[in-house]
């Protein structure tokens, strides 16, 4: 591992898991290392972007942020994978539905990311390639959901690069294509899985519907985030 640590990662050989929880917010990191990890230690906190490496039920889990958008997360993956061996990286986090039968406070297991960003032209893939999730960490998501009695859904989602876009009738464009809900990483995450022969999954808590301009409460936050984060350090 003569690549780190890295600039943007502070941890050394041995440091991190095979396995990675990736929220977007450093504090959600945190929180979750803090809550859910035994014996947390904090492995990176360069820029700000939090890592810690602990335990869950005995086998050792990284989570570490990634941050806000394709550029972003792009960094952090590619290192995990192709730096520090990473297996396999599960981003947690909110998306904004664009159907009104899916819930707020729902998951979504995203099998599909498509992406309105050009990332992908700069990638060794076809012209046609569609980033998917990997098929085993889907299959397995879906056993935990369902042993835990977990509202979830499976389908695509939209990977957006702008929060706020300017494209018009983006919303009956993507939903029409059968996307759920639109979110800002899980394209490029299973883009920089295939190309290093890794594995993703995007496990997504639906935190807002754009049709209608509703949030989600804070108590439906908590339990929404919780069945989220459960479900994927189950699969860790």
């Amino acid at each position: 591992m003569s690549n780190v640590p890295t600039p943007h990662n502070a941890a050394v050989e041995g440091e991190i898991a095979k396995t990675v929880l990736m929220p977007g917010d450093p504090k959600r990191s945190k929180f979750i290392a803090e809550t859910f990890l035994e014996n947390p230690k904090l492995i990176n906190d360069i820029r700000g972007i939090q890592g810690y490496t602990g335990t869950y039920k005995g086998k050792p889990v990284t989570v570490m942020a990634s941050g806000m958008g394709i550029s972003s997360i792009g960094i952090y993956a590619y290192e995990l994978y192709n730096f520090y061996d990473v297996d396999a990286i599960i981003r947690i986090g909110t998306a904004g539905s664009i159907k009104e039968d899916l819930d707020i406070g729902e998951l979504v297991l995203a099998d599909i990311a498509y992406t309105n960003d050009n990332f992908l032209k700069q990638l060794p893939f076809d012209k046609d390639y569609i980033p998917t999730a990997s098929e085993d960490l889907l299959a397995k998501a879906e056993e935990v959901a369902k042993a835990n009695n977990v509202k979830y859904r499976v389908g695509p989602v939209l990977t957006q690069n702008l929060y706020y876009s300017y494209e018009p009738e983006i919303i009956e464009k993507w939903s029409d294509r059968g996307v759920l809900a639109f979110e800002m990483e899980a394209a490029c995450l299973y883009a920089f899985a295939k190309a290093a022969d890794k594995k993703a999954l995007a496990v997504l808590s639906i935190s807002n519907n754009i049709l209608f301009g509703s949030e989600m409460d804070p108590e439906k936050r908590e339990k929404s985030l919780t069945d989220m984060i459960e479900t994927a350090l189950e699969l860790a």
